[in-house]
């Protein structure tokens, strides 16, 4: 016997699913006036509706607060908190102590998610009732050629993980048990590095993690070199308060060094030293294009105008490394620098025993 379902009958079921794995979805806001309606979009069309949606607003100065609140009107189950100047960390904690479901899902504004996002991380969840997190996948939104170039120098490579390959893992597409949260402490209070803090707390902790292939947001690049040398600089900048040039400015660093030699040879002696750190440059793009290749063929690796902007996005980008680490030690000690470079971010201690005082789900942090 044929059993048919009525549009009523699907969404019937729909919300059935939703309610028996509900979820909070936590997102921190700053500027976002352009994409924010973009991202709420996405988040509607999701197979697996949320049952909160909470987007933190960590001070912007546009009308971010604005375009939320008239989003929530026809959203009902979206949820606005203003928390002045929070940065990104402080924002998810606000986010997550609000939240009243015992799994929390994170994301990022300028994102879009696949409408199976949260149904696909939900599924891995599910399969294992050990599993504590979820890492999702990412991908750029790379439209144009400079967005194209700009993706082959800093998106990172996928990896092979159980179930398939993906990019991360990431808080832009995560799941996790709010206990989690509560055991790492919750995010440094830092603009930036913050979610590298604290998935390496989780692991040190050895929650079981999952990880979903399936589950894409994508990531919207910035369209512009000045756009994305400011970025950059800002990265690089609060990388450095937050203690972390080991993973990445040291080992920039010392490259530069060694080709500093080799211009010096070259003004010294003989023009033809310069050979070296130029080759150097050209690996260093050749090697970045082939790590992103994803099974693209012979013609497409060998382009030469996409080697060429390759070339110029990643010398951009060394730059504005070295502009905001110059910042960084010009600025130390002023507003905003964090001490973590022993893994102490104010009160709290990402790596042993200290902890944020974490609130209970949905206690204070209302919307206002």
């Amino acid at each position: 016997m044929r059993t048919e379902h009525t549009a009523t009958d699907v969404k019937g079921e729909a919300a059935a699913t939703a309610e028996e794995f509900a979820v909070s979805l936590v997102v921190p806001v700053r500027n976002e006036e352009a994409s924010l309606a973009a991202l709420v979009e996405s988040i509607r069309r999701q197979t697996h509706q949320p049952a909160e949606v909470i987007v933190v607003d960590g001070g912007s100065t546009d009308a971010t607060v604005r375009a939320a609140r008239a989003l929530a009107d026809d959203y009902k189950i979206l949820r606005v908190i203003e928390a002045e100047e929070a940065t990104p960390g402080r924002g998810r904690n606000i986010g997550i102590g609000a939240a009243r479901c015992e799994w929390v899902a994170l994301t990022d504004a300028g994102i879009k998610l696949e409408p199976a996002w949260l149904e696909n991380l939900i599924a891995v969840a599910r399969a294992d009732s050990e599993v504590s997190v979820v890492y999702g996948n990412y991908e750029a939104a790379a439209g144009s050629f400079f967005e194209r170039c700009a993706a082959l120098v800093y998106l990172p490579p996928k990896v092979s993980r159980a179930g398939g390959r993906l990019r991360g893992p990431s808080i832009a597409s995560a799941l996790l048990r709010r206990e989690v949260w509560e055991a790492a402490g919750g995010f440094p209070d830092l603009r930036a590095a913050e979610d590298l803090f604290f998935m390496e707390e989780i692991k040190r902790l050895d929650f079981k993690t999952g990880y979903a292939p399936r589950a894409t947001v994508w990531w919207q690049l910035q369209p512009t070199l000045a756009k994305t040398f400011r970025k950059f600089v800002l990265y690089s900048r609060h990388n450095v308060w937050a203690g972390r040039q080991w993973d990445w400015h040291y080992g920039l660093a010392r490259q530069y060094a060694v080709w500093l030699v080799f211009v010096a040879l070259a003004i010294m002696h003989k023009w033809y030293w310069l050979a070296v750190p130029i080759a150097g440059t050209l690996a260093r793009a050749a090697k970045s294009i082939y790590a992103r290749r994803e099974g693209r063929g012979l013609a497409w690796l060998l382009n030469p105008a996409q080697f060429a902007g390759v070339v110029f996005v990643m010398l951009a980008v060394d730059l504005a490394t070295f502009v905001g680490w110059a910042q960084a030690a010009w600025r130390r000690g002023g507003v905003g620098v964090h001490n973590v470079g022993s893994q102490n971010v104010g009160s709290q201690n990402v790596g042993g025993a200290a902890r944020l005082d974490v609130p209970k789900p949905g206690a204070g942090h209302e919307p206002r």
